[in-house]
């Protein structure tokens, strides 16, 4: 899934692209995917982009005296950019929005799950927005993290979009091998000095993450590379010490971590494996 550097380094070249160029057309390819009535879908049509920006996992195009459009990617959803005009309807098609001074902008999705979802909000409607957590580098965050009590696991806190916007499994796998606390930890649980190991490990994997990003051309592909330090790679060797690196496996997601370095050599239960062995 597509999280905040991916969204981000988008959202910047976007910007970029389309910034004063005016909407011209709105091709809904996948009517389930339009979360929003009214407005209707064409309304920005007409208008000029004033800028496009990121909240937490949503990319938002605003338009001079128009709506704003939010786009949620989900799991498999992805961006072409289309210099030359299109006309066709390529599989997973969500929408395609036409621009006159700019590439035309075509959202798609990939494999089974039907998710990617997009909105056209009034000024001031936050939509899907409201509700968002703080974004990861910002002082109310911090304060969370030195301060929060909140006995839930850090995996399921930072993988929480209520409580930090723009966060997911991948990125949460990475940050908690770099600051070397096991993904079962609570963060009322945490010392000072592994709340302080947690939130700069939260900021170095983001922003390493953002610098790879920002080499990027275009829109989002399909494959995203091989960006991941930990997540998905049970079975290899852990990067730090070279031990194995293990997996917790749920029905949707699964959750990567090196016994070794985050929980003293513990191997957590496999709730799917323990299910098998029955």
């Amino acid at each position: 899934m597509p999280e905040l550097p991916e969204m981000q380094g988008l959202a910047e070249r976007l910007d970029s692209a389309l910034s004063g160029a005016t909407l011209t057309g709105v091709e809904a390819l996948q009517f389930s995917a339009i979360k929003t009535v009214l407005p209707p879908a064409d309304a920005a049509v007409g208008h000029e982009v004033a800028s496009v920006g990121r909240r937490g996992k949503y990319l938002l195009i605003d338009f001079v005296d128009g709506p704003r459009m939010a786009v949620h990617l989900s799991q498999g959803g992805r961006v072409d950019l289309e210099d030359t005009p299109k006309r066709t309807k390529p599989k997973g098609a969500v929408v395609r929005l036409r621009f006159d001074g700019g590439p035309d902008v075509l959202v798609k999705e990939f494999g089974t799950e039907r998710k990617a979802a997009w909105w056209v909000l009034e000024p001031g409607d936050l939509g899907p927005l409201e509700g968002l957590g703080p974004e990861p580098f910002s002082d109310e965050f911090a304060e969370l993290i030195r301060t929060g009590q909140d006995k839930r696991r850090i995996h399921t806190i930072l993988r929480d979009q209520r409580t930090v916007a723009g966060v997911g499994r991948g990125h949460t796998d990475d940050i908690l091998h770099r600051a070397q606390l096991s993904p079962y930890a609570n963060l009322a649980s945490l010392s000072d000095d592994e709340r302080e190991r947690l939130l700069t490990a939260v900021h170095e994997i983001l922003d390493a993450a953002l610098v790879g990003e920002r080499k990027r051309t275009g829109g989002l592909p399909t494959k995203l590379s091989d960006r991941f330090v930990v997540h998905g790679r049970a079975g290899l060797p852990c990067p730090r010490c070279g031990d194995d690196l293990r997996r917790v496996s749920y029905e949707s997601h699964e959750v990567a971590y090196c016994p070794t370095c985050q929980t003293g050599g513990k191997v957590l239960a496999d709730r799917r494996l323990s299910r098998l062995i029955r």
